[in-house]
């Protein structure tokens, strides 16, 4: 089901302030929603990996052999995770960000970010806890 227009509206609000609050940890979603579930490499290989165990499942039920059925299981159970493991190479790509929390513009500092930063966030957030205790408050 699409979203509305207004709803359109509100998560481009969100994410805009996302980024403007927390760049550093904005950049990382938005890397994680790109990249994906997995590389067609492993997906084709935990499936053909799970045939396999699939297989040698069925052998071990045929044969009525405990010990081929359990290891035809894990086989199995191994295609999967294969198949939706992701790659290992592509959360090395944040790593590689030199500086730790508060080190430059990216940082959760002040110091790291225009005046108007700080004071938009608090703002947002005593707004959001003004509103939580007026329905706490409303309850009892």
């Amino acid at each position: 089901m699409p979203l509305s227009e207004h709803e359109q509206q509100l998560l481009a609000q969100l994410e805009k302030q996302l980024h403007d609050d927390d760049p550093r940890f904005a950049s990382t979603m938005h890397t994680e929603a790109v990249r994906g579930r997995g590389s067609m490499r492993n997906v084709v290989l935990g499936v053909v990996i799970a045939v396999v165990g699939l297989g040698v499942l069925l052998a071990g039920v045929a044969t009525h052999l405990i010990i081929v059925g359990v290891l035809g299981f894990i086989v199995m159970a191994a295609g999967a995770y294969v198949a939706t493991v992701r790659g290992r190479a592509a959360p090395d790509k944040g790593a590689a960000n030199p500086g730790g929390p508060g080190n430059g513009p990216s940082g959760g500092g002040p110091s790291g970010r225009g005046p108007s930063g700080p004071r938009k966030s608090s703002t947002f957030l005593q707004n959001l806890e003004e509103k939580w205790d007026k329905r706490n408050q409303g309850e009892r």
